[in-house]
């Protein structure tokens, strides 16, 4: 999508997946349907995945409100959303469900703790942790985040004690209301990331939440049964594209290219997030494709 540039905009920053524009103390945030993977954005953007992520993100804050404050004010597009402009904590809060993923790869080479929080004996990829962990992460400007112990965070003076304490509750509050709205759908919550920032004193939820590029999701359904057999589970994420570029030779690694994108593949990874969608939210999709003419005229309306 072009650059948009808005009446009083102060400042523009283009991540991997949305556009951030400031106005004074707004922000307006463009979900593109650009996609990302190893940190690299891919060659061919996704239809409708701007859309997706949009609306998804802006359902669970609206359902998170009663957890804490958020950036959220108006959502004028399919694919925009207007808010408050926070000052952001540079830390990620991951919380874990389950023993996957990362968390699994340090595992499974012997480890038993990740960035500080104590991993018990004697599990299987993908079993629940007796409670669910925080793993932080620094929140990179380039290149790849990096662990951190709440120890490290502190002593960096990225938070406060009072602040830690006060991301620790919202994310794990905010985790369990994620696993509540997810097991109404048949799903499970594994494991996600939030990102909080300041205004004043007060701190605020930011960014998007439970979407299935922050987020991944297993099947309810035959889950113990898979556990039992040792059976890979069934997952809701982006993490087939990761998938099929690892099984391409392609990890973001130097020398390495990413793979051709098929009309047919890129259509196949649209009808997946749309899948995802109508699976996490339990309402049907309604594509809206706005001229970036509409999408601007809209989010100047939503500004006045």
């Amino acid at each position: 999508m072009n650059i948009f540039s808005f009446p009083g905009q102060t400042a523009f920053y283009s991540g991997k997946v949305r556009d951030v524009y400031t106005i004074g103390d707004r922000l307006v945030m463009v979900a593109s349907d650009r996609i990302s993977a190893f940190d690299v954005i891919l060659p061919r953007p996704i239809p409708f995945k701007g859309q997706v992520l949009n609306q998804i993100a802006a359902y669970m804050l609206e359902a998170t409100r009663d957890i804490c404050p958020n950036w959220l004010e108006t959502v004028p597009a399919p694919n925009v959303s207007v808010g408050k402009k926070c000052v952001p904590f540079r830390i990620e809060m991951v919380v874990r469900g389950n023993l996957t993923g990362h968390a699994w790869r340090t595992y499974s080479s012997g480890q038993r703790t990740l960035c500080g929080a104590a991993m018990p004996e004697g599990m299987k990829e993908n079993d629940y942790f007796p409670s669910p962990i925080i793993t932080p992460s620094t929140k990179a400007e380039q290149g790849h985040d990096e662990d951190i112990s709440p120890d490290e965070i502190l002593n960096k003076g990225l938070a406060t004690a009072q602040e830690w304490a006060i991301l620790s509750e919202y994310a794990l509050q905010l985790f369990e209301k994620g696993k509540e709205i997810a097991a109404k759908q048949g799903l499970i919550l594994v494991d996600t990331k939030y990102e909080f920032g300041k205004i004043g004193d007060t701190v605020y939820l930011m960014d998007e939440i439970h979407t299935p590029d922050s987020s991944r999701y297993f099947y309810a359904e035959g889950f113990e049964d898979r556990q039992q057999k040792g059976e890979r589970q069934k997952q809701l994420s982006k993490e087939f594209v990761r998938e099929w570029l690892i099984a391409n030779n392609f990890m973001g690694k130097e020398g390495q290219s990413v793979p051709e994108m098929t009309d047919e593949w890129v259509n196949t990874i649209s009808q997946r997030y749309i899948e995802l969608y109508e699976k996490v939210i339990g309402e049907k999709f309604k594509p809206e494709l706005l001229s970036e003419q509409e999408t601007y005229d809209k989010v100047v309306a939503a500004l006045r």
